[in-house]
C-alpha cells in the first residue's frame, strides 16, 4: 500500500428538505497486503452504514474512490470539518 492514505469526508445539508447527511471514503492497507476501500454513510449525528470493499492493487482502489468521489460531488456533496 502507497504510504499516502487517502481518505474524503463530506456533508450534504438542505434544510428545506430535512437533509443533513455525510459520506466518508477511505483506502487504508488490509491485513493481506492489499487495499481496504472503506465507505461510511448516513445521517448527520449517526454512526451510520459501513462497507468494505478489498483491492489486490492500489490503482484499482484509487480508481474507485475517485468515481465515488466524483460521483457525490454531483450529487451536491461538499467537504465540511470532521467532528
Amino acid at each position: 500500500m502507497t504510504q499516502d492514505w487517502f481518505r474524503l469526508y463530506v456533508q450534504r445539508i438542505d434544510a428545506i428538505r430535512n437533509m443533513a447527511r455525510f459520506y466518508e471514503v477511505s483506502i487504508e492497507p488490509d491485513l493481506f497486503g492489499g487495499s481496504a476501500l472503506v465507505r461510511r454513510w448516513g445521517r448527520i449525528g449517526t454512526r451510520g452504514q459501513e462497507r468494505v470493499h478489498l483491492f489486490e492493487e492500489d490503482r484499482q482502489a484509487i480508481s474507485r474512490f475517485l468515481f465515488l468521489v466524483r460521483q457525490k460531488r454531483a450529487r451536491g456533496y461538499r467537504p465540511q470539518s470532521h467532528s
